[in-house]
């Protein structure tokens, strides 16, 4: 039996092309690109398991109920961000910043 894996944010085919235009708008690959995620306290691992070769930078919220994290990597084109972004979606509570 396959589980289905529910994607925690919206990322329909016109999401997905209207952000891969903006991002080519914006940037001039290879680039240099800042990830930055909000997930519940304990989630961490699974957002830093999305870059297992690169340093996260983690950072509490008041509460402690929230962490930030935060990563830069060298990324090739938009589909490469477009990707992380697409696993990211599938951990329960994340919001991408």
């Amino acid at each position: 039996m396959t589980r289905e894996r529910r994607c925690y944010f919206d990322m329909d085919d016109n999401w997905i092309n209207s952000f891969r235009e903006k991002l080519d708008g914006h940037h001039a690959w290879p680039e240099l690109y800042t990830f930055k995620f909000i997930v519940p306290k304990g989630k961490e691992n699974e957002v830093k398991e999305l870059f297992p070769f690169h340093t996260a930078v983690e950072k509490q919220s008041k509460q402690g109920n929230y962490t930030s994290v935060t990563v830069q990597l060298m990324m090739q084109s938009s589909d490469a961000v477009i990707e992380i972004y697409k696993k990211a979606a599938l951990i329960e509570g994340i919001v991408a910043l």
